[in-house]
């Protein structure tokens, strides 16, 4: 028996998974299992993780199914009271399991604990923050509206608590981390780590990141949401689409420019003007204009060597704080 559990589901990671592997088991707190789930990897994958001699990771394979159920696979086989998730390309300070371990022991009344999350690229050079909000208790109003916790490899929950509410939801990729998190606050407290403990890695220059899929995942889990919220929360839909197709706007502006997605970001810019009439009175749209523009506008290869050269064109930590809550 160990205290935390944590999972690390992975397809064709042999880029990144030696590092994330290191980040776990860095941590100060060393009382934990680290389950490997190979999600039907056909590069090196399984080589790397075999390579790294500790007793504490244990790897299993699978034929592909995809991260949600990579996830719920490996919290079936934990032994720990807590689960902790952390994707193949993310990385962690030393102190997040602990702190936020701690945090839940503060709190015996809460069930999940999350921390604030920093963006970094490739190279693991920091580009933007994420969101640093610092809600707790009964969070549910507040987590229907916009996903503050960020992504999949952030918080620690009790097991018994993601097993009560169903684990992660397999039908809804790439946004099953948000329907999780208002599952669990529609029951269960938060408590939060006011400090940047995960270091979320975006591909600026991935070709494969699909905005498509993103936005009608995020659209299918925003129905579920209002489907079953109490009918007096029904009305923050509209605040909900708003705040997600602003999150979509700076998804599209944190990749390489490119005229494709340049448009993407108008349009979802349009749709979060629509949705969110108070974004008109910020200085961001101009921001996102001006990127927009001058991709549009601009020879690509003068965009690549402007991102090469200033790893935050136009002011985008800017565009990012103006996009929180009102």
């Amino acid at each position: 028996m160990v205290a935390i559990s944590v999972v690390i589901p992975v397809y064709n990671g042999e880029a990144t998974i030696r590092s994330t592997l290191e980040s776990v088991l860095d941590q100060t707190f060393r009382d934990f299992e680290l389950i490997v789930i190979d999600d039907g990897s056909t590069d090196n994958t399984v080589d790397v993780v075999k390579s790294i001699a500790d007793e504490r990771i244990s790897l299993y394979s699978y034929p592909n199914a995809g991260q949600a159920e990579s996830r719920n696979r490996g919290a079936k086989l934990a032994s720990g009271e807590f689960l902790s998730f952390i994707d193949a390309d993310d990385l962690w300070t030393s102190d997040k399991l602990d702190a936020q371990l701690q945090a839940l022991k503060d709190h015996p009344d809460a069930a999940v604990a999350y921390s604030w999350t920093a963006h970094v690229d490739e190279s693991d050079r920091f580009f933007r923050h994420g969101p640093r909000l610092s809600f707790e208790g009964n969070v549910y109003d507040k987590l229907i509206i916009n996903d503050f916790v960020g992504s999949g490899s952030n918080v620690l929950v009790r097991k018994s608590a993601f097993f009560d509410v169903g684990g992660f939801e397999t039908s809804f990729p790439p946004a099953e981390d948000w329907d999780l998190w208002v599952r669990l606050a529609a029951k269960y407290r938060f408590v939060v780590v006011p400090k940047a403990q995960i270091l979320y890695r975006t591909l600026t220059r991935s070709a494969s990141f699909n905005l498509a899929k993103m936005e009608a995942s995020s659209l299918k889990v925003i129905d579920r949401i209002f489907e079953t919220a109490p009918e007096s929360l029904k009305p923050f839909k509209t605040l909900c689409l708003g705040h997600r197709y602003k999150y979509l706007t700076y998804k599209a502006l944190d990749l390489t420019p490119e005229r494709k997605r340049a448009r993407s970001a108008f349009r979802y810019l349009a749709l979060a003007l629509y949705f969110d009439r108070d974004l008109w009175r910020r200085r961001v749209v101009w921001k996102v204009l001006l990127r927009t523009t001058a991709t549009l506008v601009l020879p690509e290869p003068w965009m690549h060597r402007l991102v090469d050269r200033y790893p935050k064109p136009f002011d985008i930590e800017a565009l990012l704080i103006h996009m929180r809550f009102p």
